[in-house]
């Protein structure tokens, strides 16, 4: 195994998402092994107190030793990048990325590894000019697209865009 993806799902979703498993297929058909934590019973109390029980899940999923790289969907990317200042990590692939949580009292941060974004111009929930602004402050791939905030044309452009940025990692 080259080492371990966390793929992080969204709020309002799950372990067997959509997109989540597009990225699992891909990091799996490059020697990844992958990991979804199950995020739901926290989630299902929309407590924004929550997040830190979620980054300390992912962190709880990913193997001491070993490559590792966070990725994640909407608040699965939110909380890969505070699990990748925690753990190192070989990269972060967010998608719908918010750059702050109304009620939680920190932003977005994440640890200085090679990163890639994939954003909806049309996202309706995570502002893409926030996107653009911290991209161009971490000098982050970002692809942005023509969708919204679910990425629901995009599935296979994401999973493609994953692919490539872990065989960057080689």
């Amino acid at each position: 195994m080259k080492g371990t993806v966390i793929l992080s799902h969204g709020l309002e979703s799950g372990p067997q998402a959509t997109k989540v498993s597009a990225l699992a297929e891909a990091a799996i058909a490059l020697g990844w092994a992958e990991v979804r934590p199950d995020y739901r019973d926290l989630d299902a109390t929309r407590d924004v107190r929550r997040i830190d029980a979620r980054i300390a899940r992912a962190l709880e999923h990913a193997p001491a030793q070993g490559r590792v790289v966070f990725a994640g969907s909407s608040m699965g990317a939110f909380i890969s990048g505070p699990a990748s200042i925690e753990r190192a990590c070989a990269g972060l692939f967010l998608m719908a990325l918010p750059t702050g949580i109304p009620g939680y009292p920190r932003a977005f941060s994440a640890a200085a590894v090679p990163m890639a974004l994939a954003h909806g111009w049309r996202d309706e929930l995570c502002p893409v000019d926030a996107v653009i602004e911290f991209a161009r402050d971490r000098s982050a791939a970002l692809h942005l697209v023509d969708d919204d905030h679910r990425l629901g044309a995009h599935v296979e452009y994401c999973a493609e865009l994953f692919r490539r940025f872990l065989i960057a990692l080689d």
